[in-house]
């Protein structure tokens, strides 16, 4: 039997948050979540929302955690240990701020680039060695670091449809690394949501 993967995307759980620029990741999962014709369920011992998928054989976790965004680690890494999920098993779901809105960039590693939830992420799984998907969420002022009312806003009308292609080709590009593997869903689909 082939290992599982877990899909993880990242935000923040409460209807104060939903539809925010910062839980893009919530986002993209719950799109899989309908395409894939799956569930969620609470997981109190794991801090989450979980929904599995069968995939062409495979068995795929997808998380959203509920700990709030510079926590999602303690979730992410409760489901792999007790999934026994390997760390190159594992794909993270973003926003980005340093990203445009309208680009997706997906990665097999590298640095949390001073977000907290992928911090939080690496920390628990001991690695920066996980693919992550990040969805350029643009900033207001070029150079400006304080961007929290900024991430944690709403879309505006024009925003919001860029961002459901966004989410789209975010899908696509999920689907490919999948079925595919990461260099060719990223030599698809790097680059402005088409």
């Amino acid at each position: 039997m082939s290992l599982p993967l877990l899909i993880a995307g990242l935000g923040n759980p409460g209807a104060e948050y939903a539809r925010t620029r910062h839980n893009a990741g919530f986002l993209v999962l719950e799109e899989l979540a309908r395409d894939w014709r799956v569930d969620w369920r609470q997981e109190p011992r794991f801090e989450s929302s979980v929904a599995r998928a069968d995939r062409g054989g495979r068995v795929v976790w997808l998380v959203r955690p509920l700990t709030f965004m510079n926590a999602s680690g303690e979730a992410v890494g409760a489901v792999a240990r007790y999934y026994r999920v390997p760390v190159e098993q594992i794909l993270v779901v973003v926003d980005d701020a340093d990203l445009p809105l309208g680009t997706v960039r997906l990665r097999p590693d590298g640095s949390s680039g001073g977000h907290h939830g992928l911090e939080s992420v690496e920390a628990h799984l001991g690695t920066r060695k996980y693919a992550r998907q990040r969805l350029g969420i643009g900033r207001l002022e070029s150079g400006v670091r304080q961007i929290t009312g900024h991430v944690l806003g709403r879309f505006s009308a024009e925003e919001a449809e860029v961002f459901e292609r966004v989410l789209r080709h975010a899908v696509s590009q999920v689907t490919c690394w999948l079925d595919e593997g990461i260099e060719k869903a990223m030599a698809r689909y790097n680059g402005p949501a088409r």
